[in-house]
């Protein structure tokens, strides 16, 4: 049939383009046993729609419009090696309590909750230019790896003040870990304890200098009194 010819010319053109062209040792097939075929193949024949999407990539790639895919393993550990095991783990446990849908993303819902949860809300559009910025594979959502970006790119200081990436950055610094040494319920209850904590600290500090303002200008008016004081006694 004329499909059955199209589907062969198809194939025998997309080997031919795979042939000349080296892949990346990750892509390439591993060796196999010649398996007996039946004399009539037709039937294993992928659709002509198949084909002609395998063939329209494989001319991207070669036209250079489109990059081969590389597999490999993120190892969070190698890859962030400016991060402690701790902090990656730390963080692993916050990017999987949000990860409501345990597919191994954070989707735009999920970076809602979170952001409201952390105290720093965001518009829809916000939200999704939270995820714009270092959605590296434009898929709308937020790998772990992808993740990890934020806090690599703030620390860099290559996130602007005002964002919400920055916002989440600030606010995720404590550790996960911290709840339970402080004996919070859980890591934003912690959160809001460390910062009051700070805040008092500060307060006290405020006030330590302001009581040393005072003294000093008491100790300049005694001393401008007794000043008086000698100049009337010696006049």
């Amino acid at each position: 049939m004329a499909s059955d010819e199209l589907a062969k010319k198809l194939q025998s053109r997309l080997v031919a383009s795979e042939e000349t062209e080296p892949r990346p040792e990750s892509e390439q097939s591993p060796v196999r046993a010649p398996t007996h075929e039946p004399d009539d193949a037709s039937g294993d024949l992928p659709s002509e729609s198949e084909l002609a999407a395998k063939l329209n990539r494989r001319l991207d790639i070669n036209d250079g419009t489109s990059a081969p895919r590389m597999s490999r393993v993120f190892n969070p550990y190698t890859e962030f090696k400016e991060f402690s095991r701790k902090t990656i783990k730390d963080l692993e446990a916050m990017f999987k309590r949000y990860d409501t849908g345990r597919d191994g993303f954070i989707d735009l819902m999920e970076l809602k909750l979170m952001m409201e949860k952390l105290g720093a809300p965001q518009t829809h559009l916000g939200l999704k230019n939270m995820i714009k910025e270092v959605d590296e594979d434009f898929d709308g959502k937020l790998s772990f790896r992808e993740f990890l970006l934020i806090f690599r790119r703030a620390a860099a200081g290559e996130l602007q003040e005002e964002s919400g990436l920055m916002a989440l950055a600030r606010l995720s610094e404590i550790n996960v870990s911290a709840e339970g040494v402080m004996g919070a319920k859980d890591f934003f209850e912690a959160k809001v304890q460390a910062l009051s904590q700070s805040c008092k600290f500060e307060a006290e500090i405020r006030e330590e200098k302001e009581e040393r303002k005072r003294q000093e200008v008491e100790k300049k008016e005694r001393q401008a009194a007794f000043k008086q004081l000698q100049s009337n006694f010696h006049s």
